[in-house]
């Protein structure tokens, strides 16, 4: 005999979405045709335009330059992209390249501002904190499900699942920058009468910047880590010839394309990694 009923979540949740659903229809409608359109032809249009030996020279100069003029870099970033090239993944690597660009345009825009909102108030800072766990702790797959419900499926529900899994670190290391600056600092910017956009905008993030670089290096990568789950609800790239192969025990096409993702993993990585130490540096 149960003592306490059962609390009807799932219904509530379900009740809630169908709500938003149908509420904000147009919205929805409109993300997902406009922004999927524009997605879309960025990938397809616009990089797919350009020659694959011109973009492997530009990325393989800029990796030179970044590096400190190392060859290191530059020589991993050509030959791994030559591979995914000579294995015939160009175009889906540029799709994934386009999801993780706009997943992580899109975090980084929303986490900035949040985190420096969390490190002026305590009183946010404490309200979000457990939204973050929450969102950091949830299995990415569930994402899935409200980004279907919304925008049923293709690129953007992609990208709306990857910015949910990966604005949490750009807003935690925004608001851990801007609380580790000195209060030596602080008060004496304060002395010469700065206001405070001026000490936000002059002190606090200028010495806060390699911590936030380091948040958005994280958040980078975990917008690439939701490519695979992404291709599960019809996002283009690398990630659906994963699937492909997973689901027709293909062994080798899967290695191939995973291999694929780690290439360009890395290459973001490290360049993200360059780009921090440089702004460190100066």
């Amino acid at each position: 005999m149960e003592l306490i009923p059962k609390i009807p979540v799932a219904e509530w949740i379900s009740s809630a979405t169908d709500w938003i659903t149908d509420t904000f229809e147009f919205l929805f409608d409109f993300i997902k045709n406009d922004f999927g359109d524009f997605i879309e032809m960025f990938a397809e249009d616009w990089l797919m335009s350009i020659p694959i030996w011109l973009f492997i020279l530009i990325v393989g100069v800029v990796a030179f330059f970044i590096s400190g003029k190392k060859f290191g870099l530059a020589a991993f970033s050509v030959i791994g992209l030559w591979f995914i090239s000579n294995q015939e993944l160009w175009s889906e690597l540029m799709n994934t390249f386009t999801l993780v660009i706009f997943a992580s345009l899109i975090s980084v825009i929303i986490g900035v501002p949040f985190g420096i909102w969390m490190a002026k108030s305590k009183v946010v800072e404490s309200i979000l904190t457990p939204i973050l766990d929450f969102m950091q702790t949830m299995p990415a797959f569930v994402y899935l499900i409200p980004a279907v419900a919304f925008f049923s499926i293709g690129m953007v529900p992609g990208v709306f699942a990857s910015v949910i899994f990966a604005t949490p670190p750009t807003v935690r290391f925004t608001n851990l920058g801007i609380r580790q600056v000195s209060h030596e600092l602080i008060e004496a910017s304060d002395s010469f009468g700065t206001t405070g956009t001026q000490k936000l905008f002059k002190v606090q993030l200028p010495m806060a910047k390699k911590t936030i670089m380091a948040g958005i290096n994280q958040t980078v990568m975990l917008a690439l880590s939701m490519v695979v789950i992404a291709s599960m609800i019809g996002a283009k790239g690398l990630g659906q010839t994963v699937i492909t192969g997973l689901q027709r025990a293909e062994v080798g096409t899967g290695f191939v394309a995973g291999l694929g993702i780690v290439i360009l993993a890395i290459i973001i990585d490290r360049f993200t990694q360059n780009l921090n130490t440089q702004r460190g540096e100066q």
